[in-house]
């Protein structure tokens, strides 16, 4: 079966995402039998383009790299259920930025996509953290999948790991390094730097927005948390609902403390699993030096899943990136073509 790619959202992430379809065609199809033609491409910046045999890669690639638009191709109209009906797209890759209060566009996406009978794989935490149960449930009454391997840990496969790596395993609880934007902060603050000093860098660097607030104040953590609430736990709560410190108040001295005490601080995004329930939170917290998560330093994310077969289990990857997050895209996709 050749698959038709839709993808809505071309920033940094949907660019990467068809820079590797592009370079990798001839090995993906003989190492996987994924066959693909990217059909649609919608971006609000950018506007949309269509063809139902088949974009050329190449020559969208040269447009997107040298003038960063589609200026070559036709545009195309109409709202994107109506264009994913008339491209034929059998997948839709949602990759829009992220709105952590109401999910849009891409909630909207999604459930257009789900409804039409196409899979869906999504990088975009807010949809999930705002309608979880609805997709899920949309995927299984249109007999379609709806995969999101990169919504928590970008490339690295967290979900995956969990949920086949571990299958069999009952999952006790789980702790993490989830946002790299203030691991690389408090990484510059051990060695030296003051918070602003490095929230500057981080920002120079681009892991870290205009407004960094969504991660510094832990935000983007708790997102995750609450994603991995349901995955793990079955569990629905709300961000509301996530115990949230982020890290603007730490300073030089705590910093310094726990360095003569033989400890690290680190953002840590957790839940806790009790006879009572489940207890979630996002936290900076003073680590032992020997701990797995203290080892973790940069913009990279771990996480440790303690289970009651495997004991704790540490993953470490990369957390961010615009090709590590469109790899998790490619290999949702190659899972639907299972």
């Amino acid at each position: 079966m050749k698959h038709k790619i839709a993808l809505a959202g071309c920033g940094n992430v949907g660019t990467a995402l068809l820079e590797i379809l592009h370079e990798k065609k001839k090995e993906l199809k003989d190492k996987y039998a994924f066959e693909y033609e990217v059909v649609l491409i919608r971006d609000l910046m950018k506007g949309t383009i269509m063809n139902d045999l088949g974009l050329d890669m190449g020559t969208v690639l040269g447009e997107l790299h040298e003038r960063n638009s589609f200026g070559a191709f036709e545009q195309a109209s109409g709202p994107l259920g109506e264009l994913l009906k008339r491209s034929g797209a059998t997948v839709l890759a949602e990759c829009t930025p992220t709105n952590l209060k109401t999910g849009e566009p891409g909630l909207s996406h999604i459930r257009d996509a789900l409804a039409a009978g196409i899979n869906v794989t999504t990088t975009n935490k807010g949809p999930l953290a705002a309608a979880f149960d609805e997709l899920t449930a949309a995927a299984e009454r249109n007999g379609v999948k709806f995969l999101y391997e990169g919504v928590v840990m970008s490339g690295t496969p967290i979900i995956d790991m969990v949920k086949n790596g571990m299958a069999g395993c009952s999952v006790l609880g789980v702790e993490g390094i989830l946002n790299g934007t203030t691991n690389f902060i408090l990484t510059k603050m051990t060695e030296g730097a003051t918070y602003h000093e490095a929230l500057a860098e981080a920002t120079e660097l681009g892991y870290a927005e205009a407004d960094p607030s969504g991660d510094v104040e832990g935000w983007d953590a708790a997102v995750k948390v609450v994603i991995l609430a349901k995955i793990l736990f079955d569990q629905s709560i709300q961000v509301k609902d996530v115990a949230r410190l982020g890290i603007t108040q730490i300073t030089p001295q705590q910093i310094a403390s726990a360095t003569k005490n033989g400890n690290v601080i680190k953002l840590i995004a957790g839940i806790d699993f009790d006879t009572f329930g489940i207890h979630p939170y996002v936290m900076p917290r003073e680590i032992a030096a020997s701990h797995p998560l203290a080892q973790v330093g940069g913009a990279v994310n771990a996480i440790t899943v303690k289970t009651d077969n495997l004991g704790e289990v540490t993953l470490i990857g990369p957390g961010a990136g615009r090709r590590e997050t469109g790899q998790a895209l490619l290999s949702d996709m190659i899972r639907m073509n299972i």
